[in-house]
């Protein structure tokens, strides 16, 4: 159940992203949620392969290396998917930010609502 308002919640904050950021958009809330499976999927399967890669590039930047990789993924999903636009790799970095704030919210509501 949790996994599900999981979910449900990411959509929405991709929605907020797309009302907030003009240089990302989703056409439906059905767009909005499999954008957020497949960037979750990305997340979970990708970006750690990334991470280690880039792990001397990031060291050196201070971990600031980690904002263009979550900006890489975020990218890749709309590549990946045509309700799901990101106009260049700027938007996916400003997006990405955004989106990211929006999930620690999430998160952070999430971990205060199921403690309850």
């Amino acid at each position: 159940m949790r996994l599900l308002l999981r979910w449900l919640l990411s959509a929405a904050a991709l929605l907020v992203v797309t009302y907030l950021y003009s240089g990302v958009q989703v056409s439906s809330f059905t767009s909005a949620l499999i954008a957020a499976a497949v960037i979750g999927l990305l997340n979970m399967v990708v970006r750690p392969v990334l991470v280690v890669l880039t792990l001397p590039v990031t060291i050196v930047t201070f971990g600031l290396f980690l904002f263009v990789i979550n900006a890489l993924m975020f990218w890749a999903a709309s590549g990946l998917l045509g309700g799901f636009v990101v106009k260049g790799f700027v938007a996916a970095l400003i997006g990405s930010l955004i989106y990211s704030l929006l999930r620690l919210i999430i998160e952070a509501a999430l971990g205060g609502f199921t403690k309850r």
